[in-house]
């Protein structure tokens, strides 16, 4: 495989995991990925401006977050964030970095 059609199969997977996590699944909280899995979509956000930043474009963490969100954090929260249970902000608490 040559390596641009490897570039287009990574963007493509991670399109599909960004309209899983943003679509099919906002029922999924970020605590309860961070809990399972040591990362959540604001880390997918945060990575995504990251990249924007080594290659020079100038991306805030915001700006980030909307483009991989679709949408404001503000509207995020507003449409599909819960309040975390004791339970899982112990769990989130106990899991060290993140």
């Amino acid at each position: 495989m040559d390596k641009q059609t490897e570039i287009e199969l990574q963007a493509a997977a991670f399109r599909r995991l960004q309209h899983h996590l943003m679509t099919d699944r906002t029922d999924v909280q970020n605590i309860d990925m961070m809990n399972l899995t040591g990362f959540c979509r604001n880390c997918l956000s945060r990575w995504y401006q990251e990249a924007a930043n080594e290659r020079g474009i100038d991306m805030t963490k915001d700006q980030g977050r909307e483009a991989f969100y679709g949408m404001t954090m503000a509207d995020w929260k507003a449409n599909f964030q819960t309040d975390a249970s004791p339970q899982q902000q112990s769990e989130f608490e106990q899991g060290g970095d993140h």
